[in-house]
């Protein structure tokens, strides 16, 4: 059942005392995770950067496709931009929400997909109706482009003000942001003309039920909060000296042999 579509994975509600996993950590893991899993130890094809811990976190070595935790062992589970990678994405969501009361998921969208292509992502993805709905590339003819990712995801995210107010007051133009509870509703190449159409004809109505047209009042609010919300994470960053760093050569090996799947 979906909650909503928070404007970032930090702007979620986890209690204090909630146990909290990351599958498919990376190289960026959500500081609040206990426990961060990771199929992939040694390569980096899948991801931008070596893995990264904080150092209250455990690492365990595992597929997504089997997680070696018990039912509903987690309050919370995040997984973020790890879906569009996956082989069987209705197994992995399965397990998402077997091991876990609720959770949040991240991804591309189809926008996102288009602006900044990896041949890592097998799928392209799009919310519609409050459910995920997913295609493999071939499906839908994608076809890989131009990768504008050093410019969308690097220098405009770090040296325009201007975008990144208009990137987080639109955080669903580039990502899919679903919060979920009990089970995530998905769709895996639908055969419905429906949704092959969000896919492969973009047309105006389309774009007004993927990006509902916001009065200008809503527009300022949404602007004003997030020009708040980049200076608090940029006094959090400057007051923080508790960063991710890049896990020992023990902790790796620990991880191997605790692997289960």
């Amino acid at each position: 059942m979906k909650l909503g579509n928070p404007p970032s994975r930090y702007r979620v509600r986890i209690g204090k005392n909630e146990r909290v996993l990351e599958v498919g950590g990376g190289s960026n893991p959500h500081p609040r995770a206990n426990i961060v899993t990771d199929k992939f130890i040694e390569s980096n094809y899948h991801r931008d950067d070596d893995l990264r811990l904080y150092p209250h976190q455990k690492f365990i070595a595992a597929d997504g496709n089997q997680l070696p935790f018990e039912d509903k062992e987690f309050d919370y589970v995040f997984c973020n931009h790890v879906l569009e990678h996956v082989e069987d994405p209705q197994q992995f969501v399965s397990e998402l929400s077997r091991v876990a009361k609720r959770g949040y998921l991240e991804t591309p969208s189809l926008i996102g997909e288009h602006l900044h292509p990896k041949e890592s992502h097998r799928w392209v993805l799009l919310e519609i109706d409050n459910k995920v709905v997913m295609y493999e590339k071939e499906k839908i003819d994608f076809q890989l482009s131009l990768d504008f990712g050093g410019l969308f995801l690097e220098e405009f995210l770090i040296n325009s003000f201007a975008y990144r107010i208009f990137d987080g007051t639109y955080p669903n133009l580039r990502r899919v942001m679903y919060e979920w509870k009990d089970e995530i509703e998905v769709l895996i190449n639908p055969t419905d003309q429906y949704y092959h159409e969000y896919f492969t004809n973009w047309s105006r109505e389309v774009t007004k039920k993927v990006l509902p047209v916001r009065g200008s009042k809503k527009e300022m609010i949404l602007a004003s909060g997030f020009v708040l919300d980049i200076f608090k994470q940029k006094a959090k960053r400057v007051l923080s000296r508790n960063k991710p760093q890049v896990p020992t050569k023990a902790q790796l090996i620990s991880a191997k042999s605790n692997k289960s799947v």
